[in-house]
């Protein structure tokens, strides 16, 4: 297809153009034109046809377009019936519509520089036109049917192939102007076409045997008539009239060359209210961008703000553990450190015993020794004797007294030690039997029940999973961000931050989405461990005895996933720098990808955020330690342990402030959120599949769209929230 045949696109102007000058024609004062030129068009729209017609539109001006056909589709003509004039020079019309007859009140058509190849016949029932330009166009002939043109004044057929004129134009007897290439006629000759417009009429009245008469002596409707019927031929009519109309219609040119220029001012000042309004819309704009920006960033600074609250709660929760246990610990020692004294006093009083035996012992010894020596000392003298036997005397008066003493604080300890040991003994004893009773019930019904055996194993089988587990922690940590969301939407929903609206929705959508595919995932894990069970139910029709309780020990038994990938080879340092680290549920992808303490040595937090490990703290930190190891191995290589074994450190290390938590808080402390129904009671239903966590439980049984974003609820889902 040629490049003039292409639909070109409108630029910008021209189409700001086509909406001024259609909504002028449209105005209640506006005049009988609709001018749409200079508007890039490819084809005459479809509204200027309905404009025309609906307004009695008179004057229709098209030039320097694009058209290539007057007529678009499901178009008529019919449309362009009180069209006086109708001006499409400068376009790519390579012909008119057959039918261009129709339009009986046409006085005017310009179709100047153009393509036209030919014009139709029906061009003969314009009985009212009286100005034809087809100047500059490929037409090799003209219609016989120009001679039916009785009101025809000006035809201008120069800049074509042109070489004959149809005989029939001598019938207009009306025609003033005849414009044509003389030099290329072959009919008239040239030198009759290069005497004048009267010359080729005399020519062709001479030719077609009818008698010549001047144009002027002949009548012609005015524009203001809408002339239904043909003029007449009046030889005789008068020639003043034809100055006026030749004046009026000056008149009318003149006006409506000064409104086309008004019009153009006009345009003008719309284009440049028109561009205002574009500048105050990019100044609008811009000022929402900031403000959208500086939203954004209170975000930034609230999430922030979440997240080291909750590494400082984290904090608080791990320096509370730690606390408890040294309390722990000290409580062990206390009671370790009195059964030791305990034990001490017991000694003490068998070593007294062993004392005031051998203490008796000596006594009768001394008197046996006294009574011997009386028997011997008769002859002693009576002061030596007095002296002796008061000292004997004093020194039996304090072994006795100091025995008293002795024997009474024994007797004291004794009573209390055997009180408080007595009453302990009894309560532990009473304890242990309640204990035993309890146990010995749930033993036996346990052994006697082989369908709360399958249960327990069944309950320690779904504990013990890991995969089910991951897959409740996730299902946990989802319902909370949505809690959070929805408080956050709650929270900024009198705002106008559409766009932060949008962001939040999509969150929530996302996190809605994910939920109910963990939630379809933990159903299927569960089936598939109940199929598990069923086999293994299959397996026990043998009657084995005791077959759920040695299931239920193996179960017990089973060693965690940690220590079968300790044992398949990983290094012991970095089991332990993971523990360490709380990132335990790391160590499936550290043993997946074959990583090591070398390995990581050469890794970015990019690498590690690639491999799975997502927290931008724990990446650095796990980098940083592993750097530290190696560079304590390189520089005392003899402290650097042997594969396999684990460096226990001596005192425990708090991590630093600046890194998160790898694993979720055992219990995330969510602020409450009240139900948007009743509120009063906490929201705890989640619904699906808006994601919005809004109502309690109460409230939320004869909904059946969600009272925030009115969207149907599929399924509900409660949050269980740990005290």
């Amino acid at each position: 297809m040629p490049l003039f045949f292409r639909k070109r696109k409108p630029s910008e102007e021209a189409r700001k153009r086509l909406e001024y000058q259609m909504c002028l024609a449209k105005e209640a004062g506006a005049d009988d034109i609709l001018d749409i030129s200079k508007c890039e068009l490819s084809e005459i729209p479809f509204g200027a046809f309905a404009t025309c017609k609906v307004l009695q539109k008179k004057v229709l001006i098209v030039h320097t377009n694009h058209l290539t056909s007057l007529l678009p589709k499901s178009c008529s003509l019919l449309s362009l019936a009180t069209i006086k004039v109708l001006d499409l020079h400068d376009n790519q019309l390579t012909a008119l519509p057959d039918d261009l007859g129709q339009l009986t009140a046409l006085q005017v058509l310009n179709v100047e520089r153009n393509q036209l190849m030919q014009l139709p016949r029906s061009i003969g029932n314009l009985t009212q036109l009286q100005t034809l330009n087809v100047k500059d166009n490929k037409l090799k002939e003209l219609p016989d049917t120009l001679g039916e043109l009785r009101s025809l004044r000006t035809l201008n057929i120069s800049g074509n192939e042109i070489q004959r004129l149809p005989q029939m134009l001598a019938h207009v007897r009306t025609l003033e102007m005849l414009s044509l290439d003389a030099s290329a006629m072959v009919y008239p000759p040239r030198e009759v076409c290069g005497a004048g417009t009267a010359a080729i009429l005399q020519f062709l009245c001479k030719e077609s045997g009818l008698e010549y008469y001047p144009p002027s002596q002949y009548l012609l409707p005015v524009l203001e008539q809408d002339g239904t019927e043909n003029s007449r031929d009046s030889p005789d009519g008068p020639t003043d009239r034809f100055s006026r109309e030749e004046l009026e219609w000056q008149n009318r040119f003149s006006d409506y060359e000064k409104r086309k220029e008004q019009k153009m001012l006009e345009k003008l000042e719309f284009e440049r209210r028109l561009e205002l309004g574009q500048r105050e819309h990019a100044q609008l704009l811009q000022q929402s961008s900031s403000q959208k920006d500086e939203i954004l960033q209170t975000v930034k600074e609230e999430q922030s703000r979440l997240e080291q609250g909750l590494s400082e709660r984290q904090r608080h929760l791990d320096a509370e553990r730690q606390r408890l246990q040294e309390q722990l610990k000290q409580t062990e020692q206390n009671i370790s450190s009195r059964i030791q004294k305990l034990l001490q006093e017991n000694q003490r009083q068998k070593k007294s015993s062993e004392i005031l035996k051998s203490l008796e012992n000596e006594r009768i010894r001394m008197e046996q020794l006294m009574s011997i020596t009386q028997e011997e000392t008769e002859n002693l003298r009576r002061r030596e004797v007095a002296s002796a036997m008061q000292q004997m005397l004093t020194e039996s008066c304090k072994n006795r007294l100091i025995q008293m003493a002795y024997e009474s604080q024994r007797q004291n300890l004794v009573q209390q030690a055997c009180s408080s040991m007595a009453e302990m003994d009894e309560r532990f004893q009473q304890i242990l039997s309640w204990q035993q009773m309890d146990q010995n019930k749930a033993i036996s019904q346990i052994l006697q029940e082989s369908a709360m055996q399958k249960a327990a194993f069944e309950a320690l089988q779904v504990k013990k999973d890991l995969m089910h587990r991951q897959i409740r922690s996730q299902i946990k940590l989802i319902e909370t961000e949505l809690l959070q969301l929805t408080q956050l939407e709650l929270k900024r929903k009198s705002l106008d931050t559409e766009t932060l609206q949008e962001m939040i929705s999509e969150q929530r959508w996302a996190l809605s989405s994910l939920l109910q595919q963990l939630l379809k995932e933990k159903q299927q894990r569960e089936e598939e461990l109940r199929e598990i069970l069923t086999e293994l139910e299959a397996k026990s029709e043998t009657r084995q005895e005791n077959y759920w309780l040695i299931q239920y020990q193996r179960l017990l038994n089973q060693k965690p996933l940690s220590l079968k990938l300790q044992e398949e080879g990983m290094e012991r340092q970095l089991v332990a720098l993971l523990e360490e680290l709380s990132a335990e549920h790391y160590l499936p992808i550290f043993a997946h990808h074959r990583l090591s303490l070398d390995l990581l040595s050469q890794m970015s937090p990019g690498d590690l955020a690639k491999v799975g490990v997502s927290e931008a703290g724990l990446q650095h930190e796990i980098l940083r330690r592993v750097q530290e190891l190696l560079d304590a191995a390189r520089i005392q290589p003899e402290l650097k342990p042997p594969t396999g074994e684990v460096l226990t450190p001596t005192a425990p290390q708090e991590p630093p402030e600046s890194v998160r938590p790898s694993a979720p808080p055992a219990e995330l402390e969510v602020q409450a959120s009240e139900c948007v129904v009743c509120l009063e009671r906490e929201a705890q239903m989640i619904f699906l599949n808006c994601g919005h966590v809004c109502c309690c439980q109460q409230c939320c049984q004869p909904l059946r769209t969600c009272p925030l974003c009115r969207q149907d609820i599929v399924q509900r889902l409660r949050i269980y929230h740990s005290s």
